[in-house]
């Protein structure tokens, strides 16, 4: 049986994978222009999100998703970086411009409770 907290956390990165599919204009306008293949990246990242995110219910795969959450937060930190810095973000709350940054820790310690 799952955990609720469990049930929340794999939710939020199989929805948060589907924006990148439902909303790509949003994502692609994150992406830092030093990044090659913006499109590919948040295509990737998207899939990524679905896949560890459901995995995380699988019992034997959950260490592994777990890892590769905490891997993908990391890796898309300088995107929430360049969201809370840039110019063309300035209409977006400050609130949620920099609050990104620790929420990008809160949930790669909400992941770890999965390894």
């Amino acid at each position: 049986m799952f955990e609720w907290h469990q049930v929340i956390c794999s939710v939020l990165f199989i929805v948060a994978g589907i924006m990148h599919f439902a909303k790509p204009k949003f994502y692609l306008s994150m992406m830092p222009p030093y990044l090659p293949f913006h499109k590919e990246l948040v295509w990737i990242t998207g899939i990524a999100e679905i896949v560890f995110g459901y995995n995380l219910l699988l019992p034997k795969m959950q260490a592994a998703s777990a890892w590769g959450l905490i891997l993908l937060l990391i890796l898309m930190f300088p995107a929430n970086i360049y969201m809370a810095t840039g110019e063309k973000f300035k209409k977006i709350s400050p609130i949620i411009r920099w609050g990104r940054l620790p929420l990008q820790a809160l949930l790669i310690w909400w992941v770890s409770l999965y390894l």
